[in-house]
């Protein structure tokens, strides 16, 4: 007799065909699987139907836990070795700036024309002054009036720097560099200064280059001011103009129109001036006309050297060696330095002065009292008390304790004739 069940042996309501009936049902929720029932679920899945392959959810062979460890130590190894190569090109390209840099100005310092025996040798030791304190350095730039056709500064200089009588020095700037090397002072001292030249008494202090070159020239200056110069700077007026025209000229505002003696129109028109260097000459020599004469002159050679300045040691002209080794081939191109300036020696300045900017530096001309004519000379007399307060700071170093406090300093501005 027929069972009362469906027609493939099954009950109402079972889920599919039922076990043997001596095998119970399955565990309880408390107890623990048997080892026996892991093989007997994994039957089982094999009998399930091929579509379950289909339904969504990932498989077996997806949630098998070995081969995610290995993806996450390939892909954690592939990452390890893209930041190794980029530490890598990293560290080539600062060794090869750095490398790069360190020869440019290694080179191009072992280039400076160097001035021999720039130094005075017969003065009395009563008469030297002491070194500047804490390390600090001062250098004397002095810009000349050749009158040569020939270059007699730089590496390409094709006279000699000094014969007597024919040079004058037009510029003369005392450059004190801090011990901290974080900033410059650029004092002026007019041409035209009355004062006492060793074996020559009193005269123009533009005279003792004509006389007696570097040497009586720095024995004046240091004998003046007491100041200890430790090293010189020589440019003539055809440097000049090469390395005005070599940095593509610069931007010279006027602050009103004055006169112009030499060049066309015959006056400087207020507004700002892209000059070459044949008109920054023009620019830097001029003194007729001016309101102050020798200190209005020299207030335009510090406005000029400030915008050279601005523009040589731009952001980026120690780091960049291209810049850098232009930089120095500007300079070294027209500029003599004393020989006992050694290039390691210059070396250093550059690099301990790298960090230093046209607005990191002071110009200011050195007091003054009046003017007079004197042997039917026009000459400029310095103000000895002024004076010394000045000279004083640069021998110990305190130059930016008297910038802060002293009175009437004749300090460049931002406005220039």
């Amino acid at each position: 007799m027929a069972d009362e069940g469906g027609a493939d042996g099954t009950n109402e309501g079972d889920e599919g065909p039922a076990g043997p009936s001596d095998e119970p049902a399955g565990p309880a929720c408390d107890e623990a699987v048997p080892a026996e029932a892991v093989p007997a679920e994994a039957a089982r899945a094999e009998e399930a139907p091929a579509e379950a392959e289909l339904e969504p959810g990932p498989g077996p062979a997806a949630l098998a836990p070995g081969p995610l460890p290995d993806r996450r130590s390939r892909r954690r190894r592939r990452t390890r070795r893209v930041l190794y190569a980029a530490l890598s090109l990293l560290c080539a390209g600062v060794l090869l700036i750095v490398g790069t840099g360190y020869w440019a100005y290694h080179h191009y310092t072992g280039r400076v024309q160097r001035i021999p025996n720039a130094f005075p040798t017969d003065v009395p030791e009563s008469a030297l002054p002491q070194p500047s304190k804490g390390g600090s350095q001062t250098f004397l730039l002095v810009g000349l009036d050749a009158r040569s056709d020939l270059p007699t500064t730089g590496k390409g200089a094709k006279a000699p720097e000094w014969k007597p009588g024919a040079q004058r020095s037009d510029t003369m700037m005392l450059v004190h560099i801090p011990a901290n090397h974080k900033n410059a002072y650029v004092v002026s001292l007019p041409r035209d200064s009355w004062v006492s030249i060793p074996g020559h008494g009193k005269a123009k202090l533009n005279a003792a280059f004509s006389w007696g070159g570097p040497p009586l020239l720095i024995d004046t200056v240091q004998r003046m001011t007491k100041v200890r110069i430790d090293h010189l700077m020589v440019i003539d007026w055809s440097g000049f103009k090469k390395l005005t025209d070599a940095i593509g000229g610069v931007d010279i505002t006027v602050d009103k129109t004055v006169s112009r003696r030499n060049g066309p129109g015959g006056v400087w028109t207020a507004g700002t001036h892209h000059m070459d260097g044949a008109e920054a000459l023009d620019y830097v020599r001029e003194r007729y006309g001016l309101p102050r004469g020798d200190l209005d002159r020299t207030h335009r050679q510090q406005n000029f050297l400030r915008a050279v300045l601005a523009k040589m040691l731009s952001t980026g002209t120690f780091t960049n060696p291209l810049k850098l080794k232009r930089a120095l081939d500007q300079v070294t191109s027209v500029v003599s330095f004393d020989d006992k300036l050694s290039d390691g020696d210059l070396r250093d300045l550059v690099w301990n002065m790298h960090g230093v900017r046209s607005k990191d530096m002071s110009f200011m001309n050195a007091p003054v009292a009046g003017f007079d004519t004197i042997d039917k000379q026009s000459v400029v007399l310095l103000d000895a008390n002024a004076s010394a307060e000045l000279w004083e700071a640069m021998r110990n170093d305190t130059m930016a304790h008297y910038m802060a406090t002293a009175d009437g300093v004749d300090t460049l501005g931002k406005n220039v004739s």
